[in-house]
């Protein structure tokens, strides 16, 4: 089995390697234990890591690795297993994938050399498919009756929740207001584009480099209008488990005309009044424009919030700490719901440091345990009934405002073909900004061949 699973991954390596290639450089992963300090630089086939030949569920001398793909929360991060090694004498090392860098492609390399980690990242069903014959069964852990987040795939749980991250139309609240503009009364396409034209007219007097920060970026962005702007095509408006329209997509590429060509003309709504930095810019750029309050709205989720207190914190201050709401993506009229959803999971791994890794993960599900430091540190909305912790972020009352009012779809672009952002829909949407694609109907219409051909592979 393993042998298949080697061949097949290094098929699809190779493959992505050649579309990285195409794409740019990125920097490599790196290694860091709890105290924070950078333990090695890891190529993108690493070395393997020696572990103790029989470690203890916890203890001194036993040392685990977790593979992490949110470089904001890396810091808060350090200080949870710092916080671990302290009570407990176990070492969990770090590894942070960001930057655009494709984490699966570095895994699955990282499978090849022997070199898996103890704790990994995943995002859904596609990928649950790549790893199935290697994910540890946690079925019975105490922390699944705390939750209605994990992973569950034929009636068994395989996947950790971390947080709950949000996805809609991210708004700065003071310039709207300074607009005169009522958040909830963007409830579909005309009132969306009568918001944008008028924070345009007073884009001079309100201090704004665009009304929206919309990136499209393909090498390292990929995933900004690739995947989760694409992805709202899937959910807006929908019941949480409606997947009326990723059963049509991976049914050969299917997308809806009229479906698709409403939100297509809401992209085209961005494009006209985006930042052109959008084209060629970075995540720093994008949230930094936000966070210094150049643009009323972005296109990004909650997960912003982290570095709006984080690594952008100054900034935030000096434009006002201004509060900050979200909408939904409501390219049809009447669409009320935001996406909430696990943004992906932490797998175990099968290997030699099950019951520490399982003793980490249950500690972090924990109130007394790491509860606090998820959610201070690392802006994790707890998807935890028994934690009492709210982190100190800006997204964190609007999604429980949406919860609350049972006004929230899920996100189900973790069930298309593997690679279809990355791969297909990124190049399009910046091709779109750019000007290469003229109209939202010649935009549709690369789209859906684009798609269909993909699934034809």
């Amino acid at each position: 089995m393993k042998k298949k699973l080697v061949a097949t991954m290094l098929a699809t390596v190779t493959a992505l390697s050649m579309v990285l290639a195409g794409c740019g450089e990125s920097a490599p992963a790196s290694t860091t234990s709890g105290d924070g300090a950078v333990a090695e630089s890891q190529s993108a086939a690493p070395a393997k890591t020696e572990t103790a030949d029989a470690p203890a569920a916890d203890g001194e001398g036993t040392t685990i690795r977790l593979v992490n793909n949110k470089a904001e929360i890396d810091d808060g991060l350090h200080k949870l297993v710092s916080a671990y090694k302290e009570k407990t004498g176990v070492t969990v090392e770090i590894d942070t994938i960001g930057g655009g860098q494709d984490t699966q492609a570095i895994l699955k390399q990282y499978y090849q050399a022997d070199n898996m980690p103890d704790i990994f990242i995943f995002e859904g069903d596609t990928q649950y498919e790549t790893w199935k014959d290697s994910l540890v069964d946690l079925s019975d852990e105490t922390w699944v009756n705390d939750t209605e987040a994990e992973y569950v795939n034929g009636g068994k749980v395989y996947g950790f929740p971390t947080t709950t991250e949000a996805i809609g139309l991210a708004y700065n609240k003071s310039i709207l207001d300074a607009a005169g503009i009522d958040p909830a009364s963007i409830t579909g396409p005309e009132s969306m584009r009568a918001a944008f034209e008028k924070i345009d007219s007073m884009k001079e007097e309100l201090g704004l480099t665009a009304v929206i920060g919309y990136y499209t970026e393909a090498a390292n962005l990929w995933w900004t209008a690739g995947q989760h702007l694409f992805g709202t095509y899937l959910d807006v408006g929908l019941a949480r488990d409606d997947t009326t329209y990723l059963d049509m997509i991976n049914d050969g590429g299917k997308l809806d005309p009229e479906r698709i060509k409403a939100w297509a003309d809401m992209v085209a709504l961005f494009n006209e009044y985006t930042d052109p930095n959008g084209i060629s810019g970075t995540y720093d750029d994008q949230v930094g424009g936000f966070a210094s309050g150049k643009y009323a709205f972005v296109s990004q989720g909650s997960w912003i919030g982290a570095v709006l207190t984080g690594q952008d914190a100054q900034m935030y201050a000096d434009a006002g700490n201004f509060e900050i709401g979200m909408i939904p993506y409501a390219f049809i009229e009447g669409q009320d719901t935001i996406q909430t959803n696990s943004p992906n999971w932490w797998g175990l791994y099968d290997g030699a440091n099950v019951d520490a890794a399982k003793a980490f993960i249950q500690w972090c599900s924990e109130n007394d345990g790491g509860q606090e430091i998820l959610a201070k540190d690392c802006g994790c909305i707890s998807p935890f009934k028994s934690s009492t912790f709210m982190p100190d972020d800006p997204f964190a009352d609007t999604i429980a405002a949406y919860t609350a009012a049972g006004k929230t779809s899920a996100w189900h672009w973790q069930g298309w073909k593997d690679g279809l952002a990355q791969n297909v829909s990124c190049v399009i949407f910046q091709d779109f900004a750019k000007g290469t694609i003229k109209s939202s109907d010649e935009f549709v219409d690369t789209l859906q061949k684009a798609v269909e051909a993909y699934y034809a592979q």
